[in-house]
């Protein structure tokens, strides 16, 4: 059963991700220039602030 959330979870991430290129390929194909551009530092803040946000959603919503 837990497998199947993981698969589930996987396929949501896909969507999320997808949505933006598919709807805004020449702001997408920007912003990931930016993100590219960034200082290794500057790269690991915006990793960090990924991951904590998405605990945090994790955590209140589950």
């Amino acid at each position: 059963m837990a497998q199947n959330y993981w698969i589930l979870a996987t396929g949501l991430v896909l969507i999320i991700e997808g949505i933006g290129p598919m709807l805004f390929p020449n702001k997408w194909r920007g912003m990931i220039q930016q993100i590219a551009e960034m200082d290794t530092n500057g790269l690991r803040r915006f990793g960090g602030v990924l991951v904590v946000s998405g605990a945090c959603i994790l955590f209140i919503f589950s």
